[in-house]
C-alpha cells in the first residue's frame, strides 16, 4: 500500500515572523489520519524571516533532526552547544530527559528554509545529546545517502530509534531505490523540486507513505531533493 500525502493537504500556520507547513498534527493542527508515521512525528517545513526565530523553549523524549535548505540557522542549547545550520549539514539534538534551546535566522536580509523532524526515541529518559555532520551533494546526487541512522552507520548522525533516513538528489536520468524489508514501513519526502516515485509523479512538498511494499524506487528527477524514511512499525495499543 503507498498513500499519496498532497503538499496542498498538510496543515498550514503563517506567525509573520514564521510559515510553516506540517506533515503531521502539530500545535493548533490536528488531523487525526496524520498523526505520525511509525515512529516519525513531524515533518515541518518552516520558514524564518530575517532577523526572527524560536525562543528558548524546552522539549524532552524526542529526537530532532534539522535539515536546513536555505540560509542559516543559529542554535544555542543547554547542553552549550552553540551551532550555526547550513544547507548540507544534518544536526540531530536527542532531548532525552529534558533540553531547552533556541533556533534564529540571524541574517538581516534573507529567508531561513528549513526542515524541522522529529522521531520517537526507541525509549525514554536518555541522557540528552547533540550531533551535527555535514554531507556534501556529490555524496547525494543521483542516490539515497544515508544520513541519520541508530548505529551512526556510513558516518551518519545517530538517533535512539530503529529509523534511517536518507537524502538524496536526482535530475534526469539518475534513479535509485531502497529496498524496504519485510514488516517496515517507509515515508518518502520530496523536498524540492519534482520527481517520479514509484510511478507516481510528485511535486515539493507531497510524500508517499508506505506499508507492506518492498521498495521505493525514485527516477525522473527534475532539480529533485528528496528524504526517504525507513521506519519499525510502533506496537498498536
Amino acid at each position: 500500500m503507498i498513500t499519496l500525502r498532497p503538499a496542498a493537504e498538510r496543515g498550514h500556520a503563517d506567525h509573520g515572523w514564521l510559515d510553516s507547513w506540517h506533515s503531521f498534527s502539530f500545535a493548533d493542527y490536528f488531523d487525526p489520519e496524520h498523526v505520525h508515521w511509525g515512529p516519525l512525528r513531524v515533518i515541518n517545513e518552516d520558514r524564518v524571516a530575517a532577523g526572527q526565530g524560536f525562543g528558548t523553549h524546552g522539549h524532552r523524549d524526542m529526537e530532532i533532526v534539522s535539515y536546513v535548505l536555505q540560509g542559516a540557522l543559529g542554535h544555542k542549547d543547554s547542553m552549550g552547544n552553540v551551532e550555526s545550520i547550513t544547507p548540507g549539514e544534518v544536526q540531530r539534538m536527542s532531548a532525552g530527559t529534558g533540553v531547552t534551546h533556541s533556533e534564529f535566522n540571524y541574517d538581516s536580509t534573507g529567508t531561513t528554509h528549513f526542515l524541522q523532524i522529529w522521531i520517537l526515541p526507541e525509549r525514554t529518559g536518555i541522557a540528552p545529546g547533540y550531533e551535527q555532520k555535514r554531507f556534501d551533494d556529490g555524496e547525494k546526487r543521483g542516490r539515497l545517502r544515508l544520513v541519520v541512522s541508530p548505529d551512526g552507520a556510513e558516518g551518519s548522525v545517530s538517533i535512539h530509534q530503529d529509523a534511517r533516513m536518507y537524502a538524496g538528489l536526482f535530475d534526469g536520468a539518475e534513479s535509485a531505490g531502497l529496498a524496504i524489508a519485510p514488516g517496515r514501513l517507509a515515508y518518502v519526502h520530496l523536498v524540492r523540486g519534482r520527481a517520479r516515485i514509484n510511478g507516481r509523479d510528485l511535486a515539493a512538498g507531497d510524500a508517499l507513505m508506505y506499508r507492506d511494499e518492498p521498495l521505493v524506487r525514485i527516477e525522473a528527477g527534475e532539480d529533485a531533493e528528496v528524504l526517504a524514511f525507513d521506519l519499525p512499525e510502533l506496537a498498536r495499543s
